[in-house]
């Protein structure tokens, strides 16, 4: 796997009381693959360029960037359809590994892109989200975050009258799947919309919208961990 680089972010740092611009690297230890921490340049007033070390707890064992692209390359639902992808004259393009920090543990974004053979502009066909020891590609991020946070929220189901049967006679009642809340959906559209807007920024070099973008994707996962 590629070395992971430094990049631009704007976040709230712990112990702080406001977001502010960093430039972040995730670190493992030598000879392991976990991630053990993250490294902060701070950029923002009196903390200009001072360094802050995050550590996660011992016992919480997060996956590395170098894991979560094994484990995107050895999923049996990711890896056959790259690999149709390639076969058929298209190039598959995986972007950036976007590393967001969420309480003590990352949650990780990958886009995939698609390049037609003799073709300029690679297409984003698909988006990997992989979180805790779950990993999931669907065709937009809202998509994947809801597969990751499936329960995010859920509404009740109505309750039948007093002495109503919840299943045919002679049958235990069925249990019908609940489905997500209006503000679950919201938040996920939110989520999405700041992905692309980062994205976005990124390829036009704009290192502070970018930051931003990825800031409020942050506050948004977290809403939707709850």
């Amino acid at each position: 796997a590629a070395p992971m680089h430094p990049y631009y972010t704007i976040m709230k740092l712990p112990g702080e009381a406001g977001p502010e611009y960093i430039q972040m690297l995730p670190f493992t230890p030598r000879g392991k693959d976990n991630l053990a921490s993250w490294m902060v340049a701070r950029s923002d007033g009196a903390n200009y360029g001072t360094l802050a070390v995050f550590q996660f707890p011992k016992q919480t064992v997060i996956f590395g960037p170098r894991q979560v692209a094994a484990r995107i390359s050895q999923d049996q639902a990711i890896s056959p359809q790259i690999t149709l992808w390639n076969q058929q004259g298209s190039e598959v393009i995986q972007g950036t590994l976007l590393v967001i920090p969420i309480e003590e543990s990352l949650i990780y974004i990958r886009p995939l892109y698609l390049k037609a053979a003799g073709g300029q502009i690679p297409e984003l066909k698909r988006v990997i989200v992989a979180y805790q020891n779950n990993i999931v590609m669907e065709e937009n991020l809202t998509a994947a975050l809801d597969r990751i946070f499936p329960g995010g929220g859920t509404r009740p189901q109505p309750q039948p009258p007093t002495g109503a049967p919840t299943g045919q006679p002679g049958q235990p009642g069925v249990e019908r799947p609940q489905s997500s809340t209006p503000e679950v959906g919201t938040l996920a559209e939110q989520a999405r919309a700041h992905y692309q807007r980062a994205m976005q920024a990124q390829r036009e070099g704009n290192w502070a919208l970018y930051g931003e973008e990825i800031r409020k994707l942050g506050e948004v996962l977290e809403k939707l961990r709850r």
